[in-house]
C-alpha cells in the first residue's frame, strides 16, 4: 500500500499583463493572481498538486493540521480524505482544495488520466469563453467578435450595474449582436457579497423575475447567480417560474448535502460545483450523478487558477455531460490571459478552436514549471516522515494587495 510521506505547501504570485477589474469584488483592480499549492508524494516518490486561490498569508498556519491528517496514510483512499478533511474544518476552513491532489496520485497508480480512472470517455470537451469584468456594450461586443473568431460558439458575460435597465440593455444587445453566431449566458454574480473594495447591488426575486423574463426573451442559454445562495425558497421560485436555466452552485463549501438539497428542491435548473470549494472531486461528480438522476444540467465552475481549471475538466470530462452543456474557460483579455492564469503549468490549458483536450498522461495532467516556482513561489511549510520544518519567513514579503482575493465567480 502507497503511503504519504512527503507534503509541501507553497505560496505563489503571478503578474497580470494589464489591470484585472473582477465583477466579482466591486470596485477593485488589480496587477496580480495569488494562489496557494500543495504537493504530496509517496514513499515511492509518487506525486500528487493542487492549487487554490489567495488573498495573502491566510494560509500560513495550516501545515500542522494537514501533515497531522494525511502524513502515513493511503492516497488512494478518496473517503478517509475527505473524513480528514471535515475533521480540519472544525478549525474554520473547509480545505477541499486539497482533495484533487490525492486523486493525482491514485490515477498516476492506476496509470490513467483522472477522468477516466472516473469512468470518462469524453476525449475533449466544448468550452464555452468566461468573462470576468463588467463592460460596456461597445467593449463587449469587441469581446465576442474576438471570442467568435477565435472559436468559441458560446460566451458568457457579467452584470452587475445598480440600475436593472443597464443589465437587461447588456445582455438584450450582445444577444442581438451575435444572433445566429454565438450563444449568451451570463453571471450576475448575486450568490455572495465581495464588498471590501465598493458595495454592489443585492438582487431581490422581483428583480431577478424581471431579469429572467429579458433573458428568455433574448434566448441565453442560462442566467447564473441571480439570487443570495443562501436564500433557497427565492432561488426556488425563480427556477421554476424562470423560462430559461437558472444556474449556480460553486462557492457552497459544505458540498454534497447542500447541493443535494438545493436539487431536490428545485433550487437550480443546471448545478455548477467547484471541486476546489465545493466538495472536491468525489463530491462534484456525485452533484453530477444526482442531476442526471433528476435531469437537470451539470457543468463545473472553473474560474482560478490554471490547476482548478484542469481539475475540474476532468470533473466534466468525466460526468457524461460534456456532450450536452459547455464547459468554463476563464479568459479576459487584457488583464486575464491563459499565460497569467497558467503561470506556473509548464504547458497552459490552450483551447482548440474552442474545444479542450484532456490530458492523456496519468494523474490531473498538471505540470509544474518549477523554475517559474521557484521564482514566483516560497514553500512556506515541509513535512516529511516525523520531520516538520516551519518556514513562515520565506512569507515575508509575498503579501498581495487585497484586490487579489477570491480568484472565483
Amino acid at each position: 500500500m502507497a503511503k504519504i510521506d512527503l507534503i509541501e505547501l507553497y505560496y505563489a504570485s503571478a503578474d497580470l499583463p494589464a489591470p484585472f477589474s473582477p465583477a466579482w469584488v466591486p470596485g477593485s483592480s488589480r496587477m496580480k493572481t495569488g494562489f496557494y499549492l500543495i504537493r504530496i508524494a509517496t514513499e515511492d516518490g509518487v506525486e500528487g498538486w493542487s492549487g487554490f486561490s489567495a488573498s495573502g498569508k491566510e494560509r500560513a498556519g495550516i501545515g500542522d493540521g494537514i501533515a497531522d491528517a494525511f502524513l502515513g496514510t493511503d492516497p488512494t483512499d478518496i473517503d478517509m480524505v475527505h473524513e480528514r478533511i471535515k475533521i480540519l474544518a472544525n478549525g474554520g476552513m473547509r480545505h477541499w482544495w486539497i482533495e484533487p491532489a490525492f486523486w493525482d496520485i491514485k490515477a498516476k497508480l492506476a496509470g490513467l488520466p483522472v477522468y477516466k480512472l472516473l469512468g470518462g470517455t469524453d476525449d475533449k470537451i466544448r468550452l464555452y469563453a468566461s468573462s470576468g469584468e463588467v463592460r460596456g456594450i461597445e467593449a463587449r461586443r469587441e469581446e465576442a467578435e474576438a471570442r467568435y473568431s477565435e472559436g468559441f460558439d458560446t460566451f458568457k458575460i457579467r452584470v452587475h450595474d445598480w440600475d436593472e435597465a443597464v443589465d437587461i440593455a447588456q445582455i438584450q444587445d450582445i444577444a442581438e449582436h451575435m444572433k445566429g453566431r454565438m450563444k449568451i449566458a451570463v453571471d450576475c454574480n448575486q450568490a455572495f457579497r465581495m464588498t471590501l473594495h465598493g458595495d454592489a447591488p443585492i438582487w431581490d426575486l422581483a428583480r431577478a423575475k424581471r431579469f429572467a423574463d429579458a433573458a428568455a426573451e433574448s434566448d441565453l442559454l442560462w442566467v447564473e447567480e441571480p439570487l443570495y445562495m443562501e436564500w433557497y425558497d427565492d432561488m426556488a421560485e425563480l427556477a421554476a417560474y424562470s423560462r430559461v436555466t437558472i444556474a449556480g452552485g460553486e462557492l457552497h463549501t459544505s458540498g454534497y448535502p447542500e447541493l443535494r438539497h438545493m436539487a431536490l428542491k428545485g433550487c437550480y435548473n443546471m448545478f455548477q460545483p467547484d471541486a476546489m470549494w465545493s466538495g472536491g472531486i468525489k463530491q462534484v461528480m456525485q452533484v453530477g450523478e444526482l442531476c442526471r438522476e433528476l435531469g437537470l444540467g451539470f457543468s463545473p465552475h472553473s474560474w482560478g487558477n490554471g490547476l482548478g481549471f484542469l481539475i475540474n475538466a476532468h470533473c466534466m470530462a468525466a460526468s457524461g455531460f460534456a456532450g450536452e452543456n459547455p464547459f468554463e474557460y476563464p479568459y479576459c483579455p487584457p488583464g486575464w490571459t491563459v499565460e497569467a492564469r497558467d503561470a506556473i503549468l509548464s504547458h497552459p490549458s490552450i483551447h482548440d478552436n474552442g474545444w479542450f483536450h484532456m490530458p492523456q498522461e496519468p494523474g490531473l495532467g498538471i505540470e509544474i514549471d518549477h523554475k517559474a516556482l521557484e521564482k514566483q513561489g516560497v514553500c512556506f511549510f515541509r513535512a516529511k516522515g516525523k520531520e516538520r520544518h516551519w518556514m513562515p519567513e520565506k512569507l515575508v514579503g509575498t503579501a498581495v494587495r487585497r484586490e487579489v482575493a477570491q480568484e472565483v465567480v
